[in-house]
């Protein structure tokens, strides 16, 4: 069975430091309950390919071990909870992306 990977991308927000304070200290922690998960990666990016400025200020990698395992986190109160976070921490500066990892 295929691992399934979410990516969560955030934009600069205004105020960097409080951002990363709730990050840290309330989010990631909720991240961290959700069933099912079996690696978090948290990405600073400090750059871009082309030496734009980088659309995105953060990206987070979660890792399911399978679509199964995907499927029961996301119906998960954990998640909600999740979610509910996302939401006033980062409105309309976060994407989600999911994907299925081809090995």
């Amino acid at each position: 069975m295929a691992k399934v990977k979410v990516f969560a991308l955030y934009r600069k927000p205004d105020d960097v430091e409080a951002f990363m304070r709730h990050y840290q200290e309330v989010h990631l922690p909720l991240v961290r309950k959700t069933p099912g998960l079996e690696r978090i990666e948290v990405n600073r990016v400090t750059g871009e390919g082309s030496g734009q400025e980088p659309e995105y200020f953060l990206i987070t990698e979660m890792v399911y071990p399978d679509q199964d395992a995907f499927r029961t986190a996301i119906r998960s109160d954990e998640n909600r909870a999740v979610m509910r976070d996302a939401g006033q921490l980062a409105g309309d500066r976060l994407t989600v992306y999911i994907s299925e990892v081809m090995e």
